[in-house]
């Protein structure tokens, strides 16, 4: 039989139970199929839309409307835990931003968890409660019309996890919905539905708490752009090969750091200084164990270079925090931790190039990190600006992270976005960015680059594998250069980024 009665679902999940308590594995029981080989849709509950059970190879359930939002729903509102999966055909598409989608645990037309395969090539878990939607998860996915697509969608307790093909999964924890039925959902877009089954799923149980370690943090230099050897610099070495020194009181810091020397200086209790401060070339400023903090002023690097900046805690800069300016290049900013700013925690502006910023914690900051600033820089920085972004955790940060304007390419990969209230990435002004492998939660605007932001105007930005929780979606514009023409790399995962950041970020963590 194409279609399993609800009745004949029951002594499924009987038996499945039997076999468990006889000491096997947990079996799953199918709960109900369709393969619409009857040429018809009972037991399907339509809304909206145009819908009829036609030929496309096969029999399918086909929506043919492509002028509103329509929904067929069937199955139980008692099924907890299943997996449903189906085939998904988008036909038509009336715009850019359409979809065709999977539900699970519906309650009615309007409340409801689903996965939707959208026009603009990006594949979603979201939820609708009373008609408002929430993006859970999302990735990048190619969807064309034409193109039959399998997609699954398991709600298990609280845990909601979603495929595409058996790709990679799109993972999220919600529990709004606990019980319902299953679905087809269509946004502006005609489509066929096919093979719809919904199988059992237990709840995932607790795992027993972890002695592990954390996990390991790289620290044997930088990655990206700081490493390169371009300028006459041969990478970043800082002080290596000066003598080195330790500061605990402002007048000697400020003597070493504005030294022509060579140096590795250790920062060793609490520096109080004023405005921002001058760096001269090849210097590591490095924080002994968890004491070192530079306090009511900043760092200012002005034709700088081969400098790296380490394992410092910076709090109440009168200014920025870190300015990379005036053509300074090769500047490591690693394992750093900011709060309370006045301006920015790091700029890296007029002209300046081949900076690498890792593993810095910034703590509730305002404006985080700013690239190029003024929309009237083109001059200076067009050719310049190249950075890379990694294993940052941008803590309850309001925005920049960055905000960039002309520097391309800028390479932001595998960094923790927590409750960013304005935005996370912009690219704007002709910028250049490209956005993987990171991990948004609690964002309402990850990425900005083709409608600009504030009075700025559109950038480019590419977004891959990146992982979106209770966020919108990354601002997808044009073609950005490749990182990798100019270096290797290796990413961690998405969904490993807030365990792995929240251990490593921030200073304290490196000798």
């Amino acid at each position: 039989m194409k279609r399993i009665p609800v009745v004949l679902a029951a002594a499924s999940l009987l038996a499945a139970a039997i076999v468990t308590a006889g000491g096997g594995g947990a079996q799953a029981a199918t709960l109900f199929s369709d393969n619409f080989e009857d040429g018809n849709s009972s037991g399907w509950t339509t809304s909206g839309g145009t819908w009829a059970v036609a030929a496309d190879g096969s029999q399918v359930l086909r929506q043919s409307g492509t002028s509103s939002d329509a929904r067929a729903r069937a199955g139980q509102a008692t099924w907890t835990d299943y997996t449903v999966t189906a085939k998904l055909k988008p036909t038509a598409f009336s715009g850019s931003n359409r979809f065709a989608a999977l539900l699970a645990r519906a309650q009615s037309a309007t409340s409801y968890y689903y996965v939707a395969l959208r026009s603009n090539n990006t594949v979603e878990l979201k939820k609708l409660v009373n008609g408002a939607a929430t993006t859970l998860a999302s990735t990048s996915l190619t969807v064309s019309a034409g193109t039959t697509y399998t997609v699954s969608l398991q709600v298990a307790g609280t845990t909601l996890r979603s495929t595409v093909n058996g790709g990679a999964a799109l993972t999220a924890t919600d529990g709004t919905f606990t019980a319902g039925g299953v679905g087809v959902a269509t946004f502006y877009t005609a489509a066929n539905f096919d093979d719809l089954s919904v199988e059992t799923a237990a709840a995932p149980t607790t795992p027993p708490p972890t002695t592990s370690s954390p996990p390991p943090v790289p620290t044997d230099g930088p990655i990206g752009f700081a490493s390169l050897n371009a300028l006459g610099q041969n990478g970043v070495t800082g002080g290596a090969g000066g003598r080195t020194v330790t500061a605990t009181n402002a007048t000697d810091f400020l003597e070493y750091i504005d030294s022509t020397e060579t140096l590795t200086i250790r920062v060793s209790g609490q520096i109080n200084i004023t405005s921002k401060q001058g760096v001269r070339p090849n210097k590591t400023i490095i924080g002994v164990g968890t004491s070192g903090h530079i306090n009511g002023g900043g760092l200012d690097f002005y034709r700088s270079y081969n400098v790296i900046v380490r394992n410092l805690r910076f709090t109440n800069a009168e200014d920025d925090a870190v300015n990379v300016g005036q053509e300074s290049h090769h500047i490591w900013i690693d394992h750093n931790s900011f709060s309370g700013a006045v301006d920015g925690s790091i700029d890296i502006v007029r002209g300046a190039d081949y900076v690498t910023v890792s593993w810095n914690h910034f703590d509730h900051a305002d404006k985080s990190m700013l690239i190029s600033h003024s929309d009237g820089a083109a001059s200076t920085d067009i050719g310049h600006l190249k950075v890379t972004i990694h294993h940052n955790f941008f803590d309850n940060s309001r925005q920049r992270h960055p905000r960039i304007r002309f520097g391309e390419p800028v390479h932001v990969f595998n960094n923790y976005f927590l409750n960013n209230e304005l935005y996370g990435v912009a690219s704007v002004q002709q910028a250049g960015a490209v956005v993987e492998n990171n991990y948004f939660e609690n964002v309402p605007f990850p990425c900005f680059s083709a409608s600009g932001y504030a009075d700025s105007g559109p950038g480019r930005l590419v977004h891959r594998g990146n992982t979106f929780v209770n966020s919108g979606t990354c601002e997808a514009a044009g073609s950005v250069v490749e990182p990798r023409t100019y270096y290797a790399y290796t990413m961690d995962s998405a969904a490993s980024v807030p365990a792995t950041v929240r251990a490593g970020a921030g200073y304290g963590k490196v000798s």
